[in-house]
């Protein structure tokens, strides 16, 4: 009879207990741990009979081959970190401006009184340290602010919409989707940035009152708000990045240097995301960045490519850890390889301050190869340490260069940002345009009517004729009359097209 068990930390495991000679139907036996088991996609019947020395009963059972253990599904496996997301930000419209009068006893004629709509939400994106990845994002990608309240009577503004904040990690990097383009580069804690900002409430015909016309029903419409697709990119801060060919000991080395336990393994691409570790050094210690292992050809997409090549571009010092032992590549055509693609990658890295671990020195194949690798490292310029990650000899010399280098290292460069447009209204003088398209319809290009197009609330009964006025005003009239429009021509002003009735609308 074959069983399916769940396995959860501290978890009280019922499983159908097959017929013993004292008993002759299934039973239901509870078998209650206090131990933490590994994650689902490290569990086998070794270390489960292991985390489980009270069970004998389950222990007996997996021995044979009875149960069957749960599989982590290929999805869990290889989702675990996310440094990129897209998203879609949309703030809110601003509120209607409200056309209302004073309607009060004893008060016949009160006058115009609707308020303004309010303004709408913003879309905000703020870093915070407490986060570590995108993993927020893996579900939800779409961030809507809430719109403008509309005007009310007495003059009454409308709410302003409630604007909706994004959090992100510390080193984040917000960038146009289409053109590419970085618009933020978040790295402190609580630095924010406005992404999408509402629209502008519209106002109330109170404003339109004058001793002329003193009953406008005249309010204008809120503007839309800013929308945009976005796309993050997570970049570590740490102050020293490992860089190196996979199952040089990278991780071994973080594990021997700080608290942290990334997974350590005999094979190649043990490390699939990156890991961070604090050393003990300074006032505050150093962040040391694990990255995957890098093959020739990574910065064109071999192996994790270039997945994870951009969280060292904010690492102040790079050590590059090479396999002494030879037993895959020669030490130096190693470093060669992966120094190269660090330089296609970005170019920049190349000026960065670098120090060579070279690994694995308690071996014979080391110590003979210890000697060419130092000379021709030191022929190119670079520094280079023999280390053993297994025996720690040679870690304590490694850190004090680590430490002595990033006293004199400089920031990184932050990435270019996108240059602030600013926003200038047009001359005063700027005469408005009169064009004709192929179909016989009139284009005017003004930018003062195009706003004033858009705003306005034609649903009231005074729109069209303040929309005239300003027609006369600005001596569109004039022209259309003289260039011989006759009346159902179509003319058009912004998003507003309607047909031409002579000089009243």
């Amino acid at each position: 009879m074959e069983t399916s068990v769940t396995l959860s930390p501290r978890a009280t495991i019922f499983a159908t207990v097959p017929p013993t000679e004292n008993s002759a139907s299934p039973g239901l036996a509870a078998i209650t741990t206090t131990c933490i088991p590994p994650p689902h996609s490290q569990m086998t019947h070794e270390n489960v009979e292991g985390i489980y020395p009270k069970s004998p009963f389950l222990a007996q059972q997996l021995r044979f081959g009875n149960w069957k253990l749960p599989v982590a599904s290929q999805k869990d496996q290889n989702n675990s970190f996310f440094d990129e997301a897209e998203i879609y930000v949309r703030a809110g419209a601003g509120g209607d401006g409200s056309s209302h009068f004073r309607r009060e006893k004893y008060v016949p004629r009160g006058g115009p009184d609707g308020g303004d709509g309010g303004r709408g939400g913003d879309v905000i994106v703020q870093a915070r340290k407490n986060l570590h990845a995108l993993t927020a994002f893996r579900y939800r990608r779409k961030f809507v602010a809430s719109d403008g309240g509309a005007g009310s009577r007495q003059q009454r503004h409308g709410r302003n919409g409630q604007s909706v904040t994004i959090a992100v990690p510390c080193g984040t990097v917000l960038l146009e989707r289409q053109s590419g383009q970085v618009i933020a580069d978040l790295v402190d804690e609580e630095q924010s940035v406005i992404v999408a900002h509402g629209g502008k409430g519209g106002i109330g015909n109170v404003h339109f009152k004058s001793s002329r016309y003193q009953a406008p029903t005249l309010s204008t419409r809120g503007a839309a708000g800013e929308e945009s697709h976005l796309r993050l990119e997570l970049e570590l801060i740490a102050d020293v990045g490992l860089v190196g060919a996979p199952n040089a000991g990278k991780s071994s080395l973080l594990a021997r240097l700080s608290a942290a336990r990334p997974k350590v393994a005999p094979y190649p691409f043990t490390t699939l995301e990156p890991i961070l570790g604090v050393v003990s050094g300074g006032d505050s210690g150093i962040v040391v960045a694990d990255l995957p292992g890098l093959i020739e050809g990574a910065s064109q997409g071999a192996g994790l490519g270039v997945k994870f090549l951009r969280h060292v571009r904010r690492a102040r010092v790079l050590v590059h850890v090479v396999d002494g032992s030879g037993i895959e590549t020669d030490p130096y055509e190693a470093f060669q390889s992966i120094d190269g693609e660090l330089e296609t990658f970005d170019t920049t890295l190349t000026d960065r301050p670098r120090i060579v671990a070279f690994n694995k020195i308690d071996l014979n194949e080391a110590r003979r190869a210890w000697p060419d690798f130092e000379a021709q490292a030191l022929a190119e310029g670079y520094e280079a340490v023999p280390v053993s990650v297994a025996t720690g000899n040679g870690l304590d010399k490694l850190v004090g260069r680590i430490m002595a280098l990033l006293a004199e290292a400089p920031k990184p460069d932050r990435p270019e940002l996108r240059k602030t447009a600013v926003l200038r209204p047009p001359p005063v003088d700027q005469d408005a345009q009169l064009l004709r398209r192929s179909d016989g319809a009139y284009v005017v290009r003004d930018k003062r009517l195009e706003d004033l197009a858009e705003k306005l609330n034609f649903d009231t009964p005074d729109a069209a004729a303040y929309f005239q006025r300003q027609l006369d005003r600005r001596g569109i009239t004039e022209r259309l009359e003289r260039v011989g429009t006759i009346a159902g021509d179509t003319v058009i002003v912004g998003n507003l097209e309607f047909e031409w009735d002579g000089p009243a609308l």
